[in-house]
């Protein structure tokens, strides 16, 4: 009994294991890491492409809406909540943002998926 019940709680966590990914030639775009970019660049890339931004975030505009800026300017930024890190920052703290270029009528901005506290 004790050897079945061991077999059934090994069974059960073998679903939410990690598992890792292929990220080479002829992976989904998704899948592969994006590389760090200007805010002047990312601007100008096209619907959907994955880009990484290292700067400072410097203004709040809404409740998940946020300017983003580093040397070559400035790019609206939407961070969802849960996206948030732990630490508290501010427009002096200095950031790498990884997300989606989204591109609509209302303009260019970045739809962040992480956020990362920069030293």
């Amino acid at each position: 009994m004790k050897r079945f019940a061991l077999l059934a709680l090994c069974m059960s966590t073998l679903p939410f294991a990690a598992h890792a990914e292929y990220v080479g030639s002829g992976a989904a775009p998704a899948l592969q890491s994006a590389a760090v970019v200007t805010a002047a660049a990312a601007a100008k890339m096209a619907d959907d492409s994955r880009v990484t931004l290292e700067g400072h975030v410097v203004k709040q505009l809404s409740k998940d809406r946020y300017t983003f800026r580093d040397a070559s300017g400035e790019i609206k930024v939407e961070i969802d909540h849960k996206y948030l890190p732990v630490e508290n920052f501010g427009a002096t703290t200095r950031v790498r943002l990884s997300g989606e270029v989204d591109k609509d009528i209302s303009g260019v901005e970045l739809d962040v998926k992480s956020v990362q506290i920069l030293p």
